[in-house]
């Protein structure tokens, strides 16, 4: 059932990422607590995670204000890349079946991302799968033994809010994440 889930939220997670590119206007940017997204997209992974034996970590401290953000396509993008590494973990050899929520402060902005102990989460991998997407049923070969739809999904989305899909490190772990501006608005003089 929690397989099905994720597929049917994978295929309104690609709806939405379409809806967003072809009508930007509608889709507007607003203050968004990031915090409150990683939460979110944890909770709505829990089952997923749970089905394939994989610990959900929520690392948010720190104080870190509102960044400026579609707050339906940021949740969106975080659950279509966590479905994405909770089925590739398992075949990660000698990986501690864990995916950590995270969000911390960059010279670049406030990224929240999704991280792990595997090494096989870099740019390179992530570069070649980009280039593979269309080409190959299994572009992230290294990452995932699926296709790694999730991961396209979430840089489709990302892309359309005018964020990137980066591999980044946080505390000795890596993964993937976006990197996104405080909203200065906000802010106290």
């Amino acid at each position: 059932q929690s397989s099905a889930d994720g597929a049917v939220g994978l295929i309104d997670n690609y709806i939405l990422g379409v809806r967003m590119a072809i009508q930007p206007e509608v889709f507007e940017r607003e203050s968004v607590s990031v915090s409150s997204v990683l939460y979110e997209a944890s909770q709505q992974l829990a089952g997923l995670a749970k089905s394939y034996g994989v610990e959900l970590d929520l690392s948010i401290s720190g104080r870190y204000g509102p960044v400026m953000a579609n707050r339906k396509g940021l949740q969106a993008a975080l659950v279509s890349l966590g479905a994405a590494l909770i089925e590739a973990l398992p075949a990660q050899e000698g990986a501690q079946l864990k995916l950590h929520f995270a969000t911390h402060r960059s010279r670049y902005g406030i990224v929240a991302g999704l991280y792990s102990d595997t090494k096989q989460i870099s740019s390179d991998a992530l570069n070649k799968g980009r280039k593979l997407q269309r080409q190959s049923r299994q572009p992230l070969n290294k990452l995932s033994h699926t296709s790694g739809a999730g991961i396209f999904v979430a840089d489709a989305i990302l892309q359309s809010m005018d964020l990137r899909l980066t591999a980044s490190r946080h505390n000795n772990l890596y993964g993937l994440g976006a990197v996104m501006q405080p909203n200065h608005q906000l802010q106290l003089v």
